[in-house]
């Protein structure tokens, strides 16, 4: 009985932690713009995909991804650039349907590249699964969470230590007044787009030798990102991760207790019920600090 729920509890942990990365793209976005990106799952596509696409080539596994990365962080510089600086006087709204279109765009370019095909890649270590207290655990779990862990920290590095990390948050908290005090506004916001992007594509490639990836796996996991920082408090960094564990372990408890075919409408419960007590989210902006 332990052995089975450890188990529940591990994959949910792994995919949480998934769900975390791309929340946190959602999150660093919204505070900088008050843009809900909906091509933030696509950026996680792409990761996947490219980096598939390039280790089939011979590149080392190590270089597709970083190279994946940056045509990711490339994608979110262009989508700040080319579609929502251009609008920035636009309602959010529109904003939104913007990001929908850019998604729907990257979505049709990777059918038309990749194909429609699932594509995998191997585990990054040997042996490919281990045992943990009876319970039977991906090696890959362990680099999903450790590089998880690794970005998570690495960011609160950046946010709070670094000249430009302090600019963004001042961005976030208050664009005119950052601007007033001679911090290059679109510059900054341009930066955020990338680095959601980037921790997008980070989050795909990692995930890709357990979820395996085609051109369409970003509507899902970006509506279940979106969903796990709403829940966690749009606006809040630790939010994001804890909503993002917390609907990882959700569904994989129903998967395994219920039945998987409820596993997606968990996202879509667990919104409900916990907006609808909690408005702001487990926790908003007064109750956390804003990434």
């Amino acid at each position: 009985m332990f052995a089975e729920f450890l188990q529940y509890l591990l994959a949910g942990v792994t995919i949480g932690a998934t769900y975390a990365l791309i929340a946190l793209g959602f999150t660093i976005i919204y505070n900088a713009s008050h843009v809900i990106n909906f091509a933030q799952g696509e950026m996680l596509m792409i990761g996947g995909m490219a980096t598939v696409a390039l280790f089939a080539t011979g590149v080392p596994l190590a270089l597709a991804i970083a190279l994946a990365v940056l045509l990711a962080a490339i994608l979110g510089m262009l989508l700040h650039r080319l579609a929502i600086a251009p609008a920035r006087q636009a309602d959010v709204v529109t904003l939104i349907i913007i990001t929908i279109g850019a998604a729907i765009f990257l979505r049709g370019v990777a059918q038309i590249i990749w194909g429609r095909d699932y594509h995998s890649l191997p585990s990054f270590s040997q042996p490919s699964s281990i045992e943990v207290f009876g319970a039977v655990m991906y090696s890959q779990s362990l680099w999903v969470l450790g590089v998880a862990s690794v970005v998570v920290a690495l960011l609160a590095v950046f946010f709070m230590k670094t000249a430009v990390g302090r600019a963004t948050l001042a961005v976030c908290m208050n664009k005119q007044a950052a601007r007033l005090m001679g911090v290059r506004v679109e510059w900054v916001l341009t930066l955020a787009f990338v680095l959601a992007a980037a921790l997008g594509a980070i989050a795909g490639a990692v995930a890709t030798p357990i979820t395996l990836t085609s051109y369409d796996i970003g509507v899902m996991l970006g509506l279940k990102g979106f969903v796990a920082a709403a829940i966690g408090g749009l606006g809040s960094g630790v939010g994001a991760i804890v909503g993002g564990l917390l609907l990882g372990i959700s569904e994989a408890m129903t998967a395994g207790y219920l039945s998987s075919d409820y596993k997606d409408a968990v996202a879509f419960l667990l919104i409900l019920v916990i907006l609808m007590f909690m408005p702001r989210g487990l926790l908003g902006p007064r109750e956390a600090e804003r990434v």
